[in-house]
């Protein structure tokens, strides 16, 4: 038996960040090959990707267990209901698989680590970093007693990795 990983986002407008999830699915594919060979990233929706364009894809390649991975902080709506719909219409079209829709993120360890990694960058770099110097996000409009002319001039920078 053959394991597949979804990585599943809920998928959005921006290419930009879409192109982040399934660079995250490429890079969880890296790290972790030799327990996961077959990785695929998913959009709920908006964008393709779908989790039935995943499912389908993990079991071309040899998949006949999938587990869907929501990139989603806590159990809503999408954990609860949407997610487990997509992917059981999705398994429908495979007699012979099994799929499970795994937690997701959660509180844990690991996540108050990185929150704490994107403060101190902010605070490092006295609240003017690389990327979001001239944006909204980085308060500098505020700062400046500007009006919100300034804040919507500003443009919209994507993150990076820090």
């Amino acid at each position: 038996m053959r394991n597949g990983i979804i990585i599943v986002d809920h998928g959005s407008r921006r290419d930009e960040s879409n192109r982040m999830l399934e660079r995250v699915a490429e890079l969880f594919g890296q790290r972790f090959h030799e327990r996961y060979d077959i990785v695929e990233p998913a959009h709920m929706e908006l964008a393709e990707p779908s989790i039935a364009t995943a499912y389908a894809r993990c079991v071309e390649r040899g998949a006949t267990r999938v587990v869907v991975c929501p990139f989603f902080l806590g159990p809503g709506k999408h954990w609860t209901q949407d997610i487990p719909a997509l992917t059981a219409a999705a398994a429908a079209k495979f007699p012979g698989t099994r799929y499970h829709v795994a937690q997701t993120l959660g509180i844990d360890d690991l996540i108050l680590d990185l929150l704490d990694k994107r403060a101190s960058h902010c605070v490092g770099h006295e609240f003017i970093c690389e990327v979001c110097r001239g944006t909204n996000r980085s308060g500098e409009c505020a700062d400046a007693g500007a009006d919100a002319e300034c804040a919507k001039a500003a443009p919209v920078v994507g993150a990076v990795a820090l």
